[in-house]
């Protein structure tokens, strides 16, 4: 069983609510969605585990059950090119949970004309897996989003 908490703060939206249909249709996993506080701020791991793919705007933490989590920074992102990201650590890097991954600034994202929103995202997993999802209200960083069986 792995708990997974919310990365960063915000108010929680569910995935329904993310404006891309991969991840509103939960193509990619079933899981949650925070939209941000506009602030700087740091994106945590939301499990132990290790750092397995790495990219400026998103990454995947697996755990020591084979569990992969997917924190995505924003959406589409990825036409940033970086910018605006700052990595805090390696992939391959071994984290605890609420050590500080990505720095980044999520008004900036918004004034780039990009979606803040960030899904947080149980790869490989059924929607069945999970339990006491967390998709709406006020999330602080360390919050339990949802728990995956």
């Amino acid at each position: 069983m792995t708990t997974v908490t919310s990365p960063i703060a915000g108010r929680a939206i569910g995935l329904a609510a993310v404006p891309d249909p991969v991840f509103s249709g939960a193509m990619v996993g079933p899981g949650t969605a925070i939209d941000p506080v506009r602030e700087p701020c740091e994106a945590v791991s939301p499990v132990d585990g290790v750092i397995v793919s790495l990219h400026a705007h998103a990454f995947v933490v697996v755990d020591d059950e084979g569990h992969g989590v997917l924190t995505h920074l924003g959406i589409d992102t990825v036409q940033l090119g970086g910018a605006g990201f700052e990595l805090l650590v390696n992939k391959g890097d071994r984290v605890t949970r609420g050590q500080a991954v990505v720095r980044w600034n999520p008004a900036d994202v918004e004034a780039a004309g990009k979606s803040p929103v960030c899904p947080v995202v149980a790869l490989e997993a059924t929607a069945e897996a999970l339990s006491g999802l967390h998709d709406s209200g006020d999330v602080t960083v360390g919050d339990v989003l949802f728990v995956w069986e």
